[in-house]
Parts: C-alpha cells; structure tokens; sequence
C-alpha cells in the first residue's frame, strides 16, 4: 500500500474518531442525559474531548475539501450548546426572581406569626386571606398558634417552631444556591466549547453539501429570526451569536449572582463595574 494510502485510511479514522468526540460532548451537555458534566475544571475527559476537535479543525491540511460531515456535526454542537447557555440564562433569572419572591414571603409568614401571637385585631379573617400564598399546613398551624390559651401550650410551641422553621427555609433558599451551582458548572462548559470550537470552526469555508441544508432551511423557515441566524452569506453570525449571547456578560452574572445569594436581605441589581 502507498504511503498516500496509509495518510487515506488514517484520515477516514480521525474523521471517525472526531465525529464520535462531538456525540459524547453532545451527550454530556444534554440537560437530559443521565451522565452530564460535573465540575468543568476537573473534568479532564470532557476538555480533551473539546481540545480534539479543535486541533482537528485548525490542523486539518486542505480546508476546502474538509469533511462535510465534521463539519455539520462540530457546527450544530455549537449551536446546541449557544441554544442551552441562552436556556441557562433564562434559568438564572428565574430563581432570581424566585428568591426575591421566597424571602418576600418569608417576611410576610414573619408578620403574620407576631399577628396571631398578639392576637391582633381579626387576626383570623387576615391569616385566611394568605392562604394564597401559603399551604394550607401553614395556614392552619397559624390558626392553632392564635387559638392557643397560653404560650406554654405543646400546640402553640409546636405551631411556632414549624412557623418559624418555613421562614428560615425560604430565607436560606438552599435549594436555589445548588440549582446556580448545577447551572454555573454547564455554563462554563458551554462556554468552553463556544470558546474553543466556535473559533476554530470560523476557519473552515462552508462545504457546498452545509450550504445547500442551510439555504433550504432559510427558504422553508417563517421564523425571522432563524432565518437571520442561519442565513450562510453571514456565516459568522453563530459565532456572533454565541458571544451576544452574553457569552462573557453572562459568565460574569452568574458568579455575581452567586454572591448575591448569600446575601441576607434582597437583590438589588449589580451595578459596580465588571472586572
């Protein structure tokens, strides 16, 4: 066998070996998957799955003939991952909103307990009136607090301890701080594959066979803003996308939201300067 030959046969191989990488990244990312990424930094296999595809695509000899199917793979990998970070953002903002929403109501649970324990002035009908807010648990142990002939009574102590105990739940919001740890740890992933195969992938000319896909998507597509993200005459728009898509604005949110959570009192929005 020529030598040329061996180089054929050992290219087929890589090409094979680079389409398999990109399905493992894709099934690591995937928010469905039973086996996600953990901890980036420590996650050696993950980044070496990403710096293969990378040298792939920036030491590939002969750019214009560069495999249609590497291409559309490592293309719709970034992609993927763009669609996911754009999906984590949504994520963070709503448990910030849930957050702010849970130490409101911790403040409120709060006011009610001091009402039906100084049995306030219709205290009874006001306590009712939280039941939409409130389970209905909450709601009657509030009722048994009110009810209580003394303040040493097993119920009326009872009743304060289970008060007092969802109030300081809603105030810790502890659950919140694991979900941000879960999303923070996928989004320097997603970053990381943005950073590294996006960049690289902009060297490669758009093979005819992608073109083709893509002009009929663009022609079939009533969605303008699909169209506009995947017309190919501006092939450098996913890239775009992915760095407008608060790529490093949003890197930098997330460990300042981190800091936010521990703060005790409510969120106000970041205004110092980013560093």
């Amino acid at each position: 066998m020529s030598k040329s030959g061996i180089v054929n046969v050992r290219m087929v191989i890589t090409e094979e070996k680079i389409l398999s990488n990109i399905d493992k990244i894709q099934k690591l990312i995937n928010p469905k998957s039973k086996k996600q990424i953990v901890q980036l930094e420590e996650d050696t296999m993950f980044k070496d799955l990403v710096q293969s595809i990378k040298d792939y695509l920036t030491e590939y000899p002969n750019k214009k003939n560069f495999p249609n199917s590497v291409y559309k793979s490592a293309y719709g990998l970034v992609e993927y991952a763009t669609n996911q970070f754009e999906e984590n953002t949504k994520k963070i903002e709503e448990l910030i909103i849930q957050r702010e929403n849970n130490i409101a109501l911790a403040a409120k649970l709060k006011k009610a307990l001091n009402m039906v324990i100084n049995k306030e002035p219709d205290w009874k009908n006001k306590i009712q009136k939280l039941s939409e807010n409130f389970s209905e648990e909450i709601i009657d142990t509030l009722g048994s607090i009110g009810r209580a002939r003394s303040k040493k009574s097993q119920n009326f102590q009872d009743g304060v301890k289970l008060i007092n105990a969802k109030v300081a739940n809603l105030e810790s919001n502890l659950h919140i701080e694991i979900d941000m740890e879960r999303i923070e740890d996928r989004s320097k992933a997603l970053s990381f594959i943005g950073i590294e195969i996006a960049e690289a992938l902009k060297e490669i000319p758009v093979p005819e066979e992608q073109e083709n896909i893509q002009e009929v998507q663009q022609e079939n597509s009533l969605d303008e803003q699909y169209i506009n993200e995947t017309r190919v005459n501006i092939k450098p728009s996913l890239w775009e996308r992915f760095k407008n898509t608060k790529l490093i604005r949003a890197i930098r949110y997330v460990m300042k939201i981190k800091v936010v959570l521990e703060l005790p009192e409510a969120l106000p929005e970041p205004t110092h300067g980013e560093h």
